[in-house]
C-alpha cells in the first residue's frame, strides 16, 4: 500500500549528528525516483534507494509501483541501519509542484555539477532538498519546476552513478564517515575477504582490529 510522504522539512540532517559538528545543514535531503517500469526497472530503483541511503540523503519516495524495491531498500536499513525512510507514491508530479524548498533534477542535459554544488549546498539551509532521478522520460514541467537542472557530465550514463556522485560532491564526502548506531550488523573493513559481525560484537571486533593493526 503506498505511504504517502510527510512533511519534515525542519528536522535536522542527520548527517549533522552523524559526522560531528561541521555539517552545518539542518535540512532534510530527499530523493524522489521518477517513474518506474515493473520488471524493467526493479534492479535500478532498488539501487537508487540503497545508494541515496548509503550516501547521506534521509529518505527515498519510489512510485507505488516499486514496491520490490521498496521492500528491499526497507530490509537493508533494518538489517544494516538507520535513520532512512522508503516511502511510496503516486502523486510524484504532485510532489515536485508542491515542494517547499530547492528542487535538483539530475540528467545529463544540466549545468555541470561542479559549477553549481555550492550554491545547492548553500541552499539546505534554507529548506529541504528535492533529489528527483528519472526511471523513465520525464515531463518537461520536471525542467521548469527546478531550482536546478544538473548534470553528472553532459554524458550517457546510470542515474545510480550520477546520483551516487551528486551526493558526494553534496556532502564533502562527509557521508563516507556515517556511523549506523542501530543496526544489528556491521561489516569489518578488510584488505581481503569479508567480514559481518552481529552489533553487539562490532565494538570489540573494531577494538581487536585496531590493536592488530597497531602492532603490524
Amino acid at each position: 500500500m503506498p505511504v504517502e510522504p510527510t512533511e519534515r522539512g525542519n528536522e535536522t540532517h542527520r548527517l549533522l549528528g552523524r559526522v560531528g559538528s561541521d555539517m552545518q545543514h539542518e535540512q532534510e535531503v530527499v530523493v524522489l525516483r521518477y517513474g518506474h517500469r515493473p520488471g524493467r526497472d526493479d534492479r535500478m530503483t532498488t539501487h537508487v534507494g540503497l545508494t541515496a541511503r548509503a550516501l547521506g540523503a534521509d529518505r527515498v519516495i519510489v512510485p507505488d509501483n516499486a514496491t520490490q524495491s521498496a521492500e528491499t531498500v526497507e530490509d537493508i536499513t533494518d538489517r544494516f541501519g538507520g535513520p532512512f525512510e522508503i516511502e511510496q507514491s503516486d502523486r510524484q508530479l504532485a510532489i515536485v509542484r508542491h515542494w517547499e524548498g530547492p528542487i535538483v533534477h539530475l540528467t545529463m542535459y544540466g549545468l555541470p555539477v561542479q559549477d553549481t554544488e555550492a550554491d545547492i549546498r548553500e541552499s539546505l539551509d534554507s529548506g529541504p532538498l528535492l533529489v528527483v532521478v528519472g526511471g523513465k522520460k520525464v515531463p518537461f514541467e520536471i525542467y521548469e519546476q527546478a531550482t536546478w537542472n544538473v548534470g553528472v557530465t553532459n554524458q550517457p550514463h546510470s542515474e545510480v552513478a550520477g546520483l551516487a556522485v551528486f551526493l558526494d560532491r553534496l556532502f564533502e564526502g562527509r557521508e563516507l564517515d556515517q556511523e549506523w548506531p542501530d543496526a544489528d550488523r556491521h561489516v569489518i573493513p578488510k584488505a581481503a575477504g569479508k567480514k559481518v559481525v552481529p552489533a553487539d560484537e562490532f565494538e570489540s571486533e573494531t577494538r581487536r582490529t585496531d590493536t592488530t593493526d597497531d602492532t603490524a
